[in-house]
């Protein structure tokens, strides 16, 4: 690493790359440069240690491969033996290694999101539970794995009735699912290696000396059970380096736990503390309307974000009347920005807190011509062709995956129904088997009709020779796995698109390293669209920037949620709009609606608390109101003054030219006009003494 590169940074990054021994907290506000501060600070430490002997982790694969690429491009080496990835990739590589010691095999498969969700259902359909929690189900028991807490001990715990007692049970049926079909789950994945290292000292120990140094990015996400392991793994050299910024803890429901970062420093009682509070994202006046919200917050480390950017536009909070006009509104401000030829569609972002309100923003965005895209939506890999042909893959890895085989063994349909499937399940049950066993010790038993038998040998007969296969990658088993099936025939063309997609993208790749990247995969590694504005929820926006940022539905009830009651549930509705805010780089526009339409009735609403905490001459408010209408039946009234300049209207200005009017305010001798004047920028001006000149055509 040159020293230009190192002149390139400010003081504060040198000093954390620089630091080389003991433990380091790094507290990074929103756009300080975290990622480029962690790719040098792990190219400063491959100059005295081995880069595969530095544990870096991060929370997205997306992030984990951005984060390589610059650390190759930086050292200008290659690193694929190297430790940097996910928390759960991490740990797939030690059990791939290791889980024999824990009675597993290592074969094991993982289960996605719709693998446990089928299986949760499975579960309480079995257990005549009501099926249409299996969601609710799936998540409390990733709460208590992320916790630490096993199902015999939460049943110890339970009441002995009620919903822990039946939720024990089918947590305790859940894993005992898991462990017949040599199958872990995302949490599994963590657990099992916290298991390993506190059952096997000496597996801790040779991981202990493998990594030299710890080094960990989005450090306030971390969940009790990733604390533990980073804890495990630091103790015997403290060489633990952590970044994060607990004003960006925004993932409480799926257990991240703000209380690791701020513990930190009483666990590490050596750590030393560096701020990186030089934002290079955002413009002074979104950090100070940010910052005003945030600093509300009682427990957080205290920062005060600056650049030098200056202090751009001023944030803006439209208040409108109703869910339909607020769409309306940020519809065409979008489109009067975009003809101004300043910013590309694809530099625009609408966050909103809940999915539903987007469908008024859709609408409206339609109705202007307006390109744009929903983030988040049906991941690439969880599509119906792309999941099934994964399932003949894993089950040819792991013949005890029995999720798996019941997603295929009818697809394409081959004539094994329901009643089939129930009679293997009730003999594997009865045999403490799993599924794929049960059908050939039914095979070799005189029970079966004829047409029964003929059916499950020919599946049998069609996973075993593609376990035969004898593959040189993953591409050439999914072929295989086509042909063999058939599953092509009679496929609508952008359903055989993805599966060509799908093809391309395993070519080369070796079969068992591709499943678990396929199983890893996640929603939230999507990014902004190119030629599109983004629609995207507060939490997906994470990690993302726009030069221009809405947030939409700034009311009490959406901002904060109205299922957030308790001090730290507020605390973090707070910091998910601090995150919210820090996604802009130049310009942020607030919005809000007197009245929406939420849990089928339409509500009066009332701006949100949060907007009560930024000085008001921080930010610009703006309450539009629909135009009075005349009824006949009524007596007539007074007409409101119309505003003497309308958004959009051009004019000129005697000093400054020809400019585009963005917003006019007040009435009479009090009208105020902010105008976008090209050659020296965004003039708020009286237009009692501005003296400009309305321009037609």
């Amino acid at each position: 690493m040159s020293k230009n590169t190192l002149s390139d940074l400010n003081p504060q990054q040198r000093e954390a790359i620089a630091h080389s021994e003991g433990p380091l907290l790094i507290l990074a506000g929103a756009g300080s440069g975290k990622t480029r501060t962690i790719t040098h600070r792990f190219a400063h430490l491959s100059k005295k240690t081995s880069p595969a002997q530095v544990f870096t982790v991060t929370f997205t694969n997306k992030a984990a491969g951005e984060m390589k690429e610059r650390i190759c491009a930086l050292l200008g080496k290659d690193l694929r033996q190297c430790w940097i990835g996910t928390f759960h990739s991490q740990c797939v590589k030690i059990l791939r290694k290791e889980i024999g010691q824990l009675g597993y095999s290592n074969d094991f498969s993982i289960y996605d999101d719709a693998d446990q969700l089928s299986l949760i259902r499975h579960i309480l359909k079995e257990l005549n539970l009501y099926e249409a929690l299996y969601r609710g189900v799936l998540s409390k028991i990733s709460c208590l794995k992320s916790s630490l807490v096993r199902p015999e001990e939460f049943l110890s715990r339970s009441d002995g009735f009620g919903f822990e007692e039946r939720l024990a049970k089918v947590y305790m049926r859940y894993q005992d699912e898991l462990k017949k079909s040599n199958a872990l789950d995302f949490d599994d994945l963590i657990m099992l290696v916290i298991r390993l290292f506190e059952e096997h000292p000496d597996v801790l120990k040779k991981y202990q000396n493998l990594f030299e140094h710890i080094l960990v990015d989005e450090f306030q996400d971390t969940n009790i059970a990733q604390y533990r392991l980073l804890k495990s793994l630091a103790a015997s050299h403290g060489n633990i380096c952590v970044v994060g910024d607990d004003d960006q803890s925004i993932y409480r429901f799926r257990g991240a736990d703000v209380s690791n970062i701020m513990n930190f420093q009483k666990d590490f009682p050596d750590a030393r503390v560096i701020k990186l509070e030089r934002s290079y994202r955002c413009t002074q006046n979104i950090l100070d309307v940010s910052g005003s919200v945030i600093s509300k917050n009682n427990k957080r480390h205290q920062k005060k974000l600056w650049t030098d950017k200056g202090a751009g536009e001023a944030v803006c909070f439209c208040w409108l009347d109703s869910e339909e006009e607020e769409a309306r509104h940020i519809a065409r401000t979008i489109r009067e920005i975009y003809l101004k030829n300043s910013y590309d569609y694809g530099d625009f972002a609408v966050l909103y807190r809940v999915n539903t309100q987007s469908r008024a923003l859709e609408d409206h965005l339609q109705s202007e011509g307006i390109p744009y895209k929903v983030l988040g939506g049906i991941s690439f890999y969880q599509r119906k062709e792309i999941k099934d042909i994964t399932a003949y893959m894993k089950l040819v890895l792991n013949r005890d995956d029995n999720v798996s085989l019941r997603r295929i063994i009818n697809c394409p349909q081959r004539g094994i129904g329901a009643s089939t499937l129930t009679k293997v399940e009730q003999h594997a049950k009865k045999k403490t088997l799993s599924l794929y066993a049960a059908i050939k010790s039914l095979l070799r038993s005189a029970t079966l009709a004829s047409s029964m038998k003929e059916k499950l040998e020919g599946f049998v007969n069609i996973i075993e020779k593609l376990s035969g296969g004898g593959h040189k990658d993953a591409s050439a088993l999914i072929k295989d796995i086509l042909e063999t099936v058939q599953y092509m025939e009679g496929l609508e063309d952008d359903k055989v698109e993805n599966i060509n997609e799908f093809i391309a993208s395993a070519s080369g790749k070796d079969i068992k390293e591709f499943a678990d990247r396929l199983s890893l995969a996640s929603g939230t590694d999507d990014s902004g669209q190119e030629g599109h504005v983004s629609l995207i929820t507060l939490h997906s926006a994470k990690g993302l920037e726009f030069p221009v940022v809405f947030i939409a539905g700034l009311e009490e009830g959406l901002v904060p949620y109205l299922k957030a009651q308790n001090p730290e549930e507020i605390a973090e509705e707070r910091r998910l709009l601090y995150v919210g805010m820090t996604r802009a780089k130049d310009i942020l526009v607030l919005t809000g609606s007197r009245s929406r339409r939420m849990f089928e009735k339409v509500k009066e609403q009332k701006p949100s608390r949060f907007l009560q905490d930024i000085p008001r001459e921080l930010f610009h408010m703006v309450e539009k109101t629909p135009r009075h209408i005349v009824r006949k039946e009524e007596p007539q009234m007074p007409s409101p003054i119309p505003a003497p300049y309308v958004a959009g209207t051009r004019v000129k200005h005697p000093k400054w030219g020809v400019g585009i009017v963005r917003d006019c305010y007040g009435e009479g001798e009090e009208s105020k006009v902010t105008v976008n004047f090209p050659a020296v920028g965004v003039k708020k001006l009286c237009v009692k003494f501005a003296n400009l000149e309305t321009l037609r055509g």
